[in-house]
């Protein structure tokens, strides 16, 4: 049998079989997929960064204290002051002393309140009308005084003293950290109150809501009645007395600007007489900062001190449209129809 030979290949054919198994198409892509892989790899490292950022920024946000609210700003302190006075009535045919009390002040219980019976009551009247109410004779004047007044106000908290302030009770397990809660006012708290740059008052209040200090608070208050010896339902108050340093007890309350609905309403501050005469005399101060946070139709120079009567609807009280309203007459120190 023949012997075959096979030629051995030359190197020529051996590069030749070298580069046929090159894939030369990957080769033209590599640099391609390099040009695109780093800046996807620089821009997918920053993007993760910023997402790592902002996770933890989250968690803190979410897991930290919340942010303390923003301060309500204060309202300006009023000009003036209201005033405590009177106006005058000149004696008529047929007037007695509990009519003129009766259709003039709307002191529907005046015959109750001032009795024969109780001569000290008669007496007490007698003062303040500065005239016998048994000797009544027509041209005579008479300085007649509003029952037991209301006073409109605002003004910062400067201290408060609660009856039950709330005590945080730490366990031995349990760190508690220390801040400070709002006093538990419900059962009542007596608040320093500065209603002008050198005047404050003392303001008794009832409420479920949080009061700190520096919280600015809005109220109608019964204000403080002449004392006079075995008559504590006395209706008038000490046209002499300031209101710097004077005791008032609140109602139709409001801290900041949350109003308590639930707070008590003035006729359920006795004595007074609120319900039996359909109303309340009030003084206060027309502007801004004073009376027209109640939004009364009072059109009266911001400063101007007033006496008005409050209309009572449902427990609410309201000045409707023809209702008395005076203005304090400094040079007399009356109060005039206006």
């Amino acid at each position: 049998m023949a012997r075959r030979f096979h030629p051995r290949s030359t190197a020529r054919e051996h590069l030749q079989t070298v580069l046929a198994a090159i894939p030369w198409k990957l080769l033209l892509l590599l640099p391609v997929l390099v040009a695109l892989a780093i800046p996807a790899y620089l821009f997918g490292t920053r993007l993760g960064h910023n997402a790592l950022s902002s996770l933890t920024q989250l968690v803190y946000t979410t897991s930290g204290p919340p942010a303390p609210a923003t301060p309500t700003p204060l309202p300006a302190f009023p000009a003036r002051l209201p005033q405590v006075g009177s106006l005058l009535y000149t004696v008529k045919n047929g007037d007695s002393c509990d009519s003129i009390l009766t259709y003039q002040m709307r002191t529907v219980d005046a015959g109750s309140i001032f009795t024969d019976a109780r001569p000290e009551t008669v007496r007490a009247l007698d003062a303040a009308l500065g005239q016998d109410c048994h000797a009544l004779q027509p041209g005579m004047v008479l300085t007649l005084s509003p029952q037991y007044p209301l006073v409109a106000i605002g003004g910062v908290v400067l201290k408060i003293e609660a009856a039950s302030p709330q005590q945080v009770v730490p366990t031995p397990l349990i760190a508690v950290p220390t801040q400070e809660l709002a006093p538990d006012c419900s059962n009542g708290c007596l608040l320093l109150v500065r209603i002008a740059p050198q005047v404050q008052v003392h303001l008794l209040v009832q409420t479920t809501l949080a009061i700190q200090v520096g919280s600015w608070v809005w109220a109608q208050a019964a204000m403080a009645r002449k004392h006079v010896a075995n008559f504590d339902t006395y209706p008038y108050a000490d046209p002499t007395a300031s209101l710097n340093g004077m005791s008032l007890r609140a109602c139709d309350f409001q801290v900041d600007n949350t109003h308590d609905a639930n707070a008590l309403s003035c006729d359920q501050l006795l004595p007074n007489t609120i319900d039996d005469d359909g109303g309340s005399w009030m003084f206060a101060i027309a502007g801004p900062g004073a009376l027209d946070h109640w939004h009364y139709a009072i059109h009266q120079a911001a400063g101007t001190q007033v006496l008005l009567w409050l209309s009572a609807q449902n427990g609410i009280l309201t000045f409707k449209p023809g209702n008395p309203l005076y203005r304090y007459n400094s040079a007399s120190h009356l109060y005039v129809k206006i």
